[in-house]
């Protein structure tokens, strides 16, 4: 059971990135999401250290060290872009300003609940940032992660096991092998990776998994893994 890999799935994530929208890209997998936003749609990516307009990565020769990402990465800056302190960074983000924060996780419960941040790691601390406040306060919180650990235990659960984020936030989750939305019955399959089948799947998930009546099959194109 292979399905998509890291940078089909950002691609598939930004597929649903509107015109006009507002949108926040935690650190990780979900940063990759704004390189496969869909031409024509006029799109302002921020970054929580204070960057409104986040344009592609800069090239070597042009990288400017004080531009950068909430990631450390260095950036450019979109037409109409806007660089503003944390304090009106973070207004931004607690005023409901931004459309949609796409963030990791490490697990998401059935009733929408995010775990992103992992106590059990004490050499590298609660690594948390802004996905607190992001995961609160955007208008939709969406999620990018790998259906199941490295152990191969589900990340889709009844209840998180771990301290949480945030509550009943989670509105719809990319994974390798699925586009879930969260509803109030539960998790509601949108599409599957190709080839595996609903009942692969449920084996992969802890929790039930209800199925959407027109359930297709994620059509993402030939993309190389990243490196």
């Amino acid at each position: 059971m292979s399905g998509i890999n890291r940078n089909q799935m950002a691609w598939r994530a930004a597929q649903d990135i509107e015109d006009g929208m507002i949108v926040n890209l935690g650190m990780g997998l979900p940063v990759l999401a704004g390189d496969y936003v869909p031409d024509g749609r006029d799109v302002f990516i921020h970054a929580e250290n204070g960057v409104i307009g986040c344009g592609p990565l800069a090239t070597p020769e042009a990288a400017d060290t004080d531009l950068v990402d909430a990631g450390s990465r260095r950036i450019t800056l979109r037409p109409g872009a806007s660089i503003v302190d944390s304090t009106a960074s973070f207004a931004m983000i607690r005023g409901g300003h931004i459309d949609v924060t796409v963030l990791g996780a490490f697990q998401v419960a059935a009733n929408g609940d995010l775990a992103n941040w992992d106590m059990r790691l004490p050499e590298k601390g609660p690594l948390v940032g802004g996905a607190m406040d992001l995961a609160a306060c955007a208008r939709a919180v969406w999620v990018i992660m790998e259906h199941t650990t490295r152990k191969g235990e589900p990340r889709l659960l009844q209840a998180c096991t771990l301290p949480l984020t945030a509550v009943r936030c989670v509105t719809r989750i990319f994974t390798d092998l699925a586009v879930i939305d969260v509803i109030d019955a539960g998790f509601l399959v949108r599409e599957i990776a190709p080839g595996i089948t609903q009942e692969e799947l449920q084996a992969k998930s802890g929790a039930p998994l209800h199925f959407a009546a027109d359930c297709r099959t994620i059509a993402a194109p030939e993309l190389a893994e990243s490196v």
